[in-house]
């Protein structure tokens, strides 16, 4: 079975087609990265009118690559949520009209299930049931996987997402939009005991994650320095964040591996790039003698073909909607 699918949830558009749910005919991304890094930071209003300037040309370059037509294809799916809510209706709408027009089934797919979906791109043995933790610029979800289309939401961030923090540190550090990968590189020269940045804790909610603090303690000693003229050392800094994000991502991890005992481990999700953050996951896993999946880097940012392997599996369990079909931005607990 093979899927078209499209992806606009934020600033990255792209139309791919899968098959079967795991094989890539073709993958088509474009990057709005250049717009918006101008203003530290994704305009919402840019990043639709850039969707729908982009949307048709990179379906057709997709079913070109692919060597297909639409008639070839057996569904098309799309993200219908969480994003920017504007982003979204452009994919949206694109699909319903290709939908409608060539009389094929329309999947709506959720964002975060997205992500967790791009594993089974690059493992092929993967299956449900696992634990999967979903990281990226707008998200946090710690989530038990326990059917390709069944999922319980055991922990989410309660304010700011890990990605939204380091684009917001990089930025008062001058770094720039996005700042993911420099601050990536610099922690690697630096010191993660320089500064004794906090490790936020939920009560009665283990599973759950908080980066408000944190990324106010950060801005605040950036500040402070700043105003002191005290010479800052970016390194030491990007350090000392990246290793109290770890440090949190470590922790809630293994509460819910000694808690729920599931089969794997799977990280996704656009942060699961950063080399500490898999660096401290593997390790884990490896002490808990439990087996990790970890996208390929070219998969872990937003694509179309994540939508298409997972539009494939909602389709299989019956999961069609019909031209009704509206973006949603919310993220939700029960990531439907």
């Amino acid at each position: 079975m093979k899927i078209l699918a499209l992806e606009s949830s934020c600033d990255e558009t792209s139309a791919a087609i899968v098959e079967d749910g795991r094989r890539i005919l073709s993958c088509k991304i474009l990057s709005q990265i250049e717009m918006h890094k101008r203003f530290g930071g994704v305009v919402p209003e840019i990043a639709s009118r850039a969707h729908t300037e982009a949307v048709s040309t990179l379906t057709r370059g997709a079913l070109e690559e692919a060597k297909l037509n639409v008639e070839d294809v057996d569904a098309i799916a799309v993200t219908y949520r969480p994003g920017l809510v504007g982003a979204l209706l452009v994919g949206v709408n694109f699909a319903k009209a290709l939908a409608y027009a060539s009389g094929k089934p329309l999947i709506a797919v959720n964002h975060i299930r997205g992500h967790v979906a791009s594993n089974y791109l690059c493992h092929p043995d993967l299956k449900p049931p696992f634990l999967a933790l979903v990281i990226s610029g707008g998200h946090t979800s710690l989530m038990m996987v326990n059917s390709y289309t069944g999922y319980e939401t055991v922990g989410i961030t309660r304010d700011d997402a890990a990605g939204e923090a380091f684009d917001k540190i990089a930025r008062v550090m001058g770094i720039g939009y996005p700042g993911g990968a420099e601050m990536d590189a610099l922690a690697k020269a630096g010191n993660k005991k320089a500064i004794p940045f906090p490790r936020a804790v939920v009560k009665d909610a283990p599973y759950d994650f908080s980066y408000s603090g944190l990324k106010t303690a950060a801005v605040n000693y950036l500040h402070t320095a700043s105003q002191k003229g005290e010479e800052i050392n970016r390194a030491d800094v990007a350090a000392s964040f990246t290793a109290a994000v770890c440090d949190t991502i470590e922790n809630r991890l293994s509460h819910a591996i000694s808690d729920f005992n599931p089969p794997a481990l799977v990280l996704a999700g656009g942060v699961s790039a950063n080399s500490h953050i898999r660096e401290t996951v593997k390790k884990l896993a490896d002490s808990k003698n439990i087996p990790l999946y970890l996208p390929q880097l070219s998969l872990c940012g937003d694509n179309g073909a994540m939508i298409a392997s997972q539009g494939y599996y909602e389709i299989l369990s019956g999961n069609t909607s019909d031209i009704t079909l509206n973006a949603n931005p919310v993220n939700d607990k029960f990531v439907n």
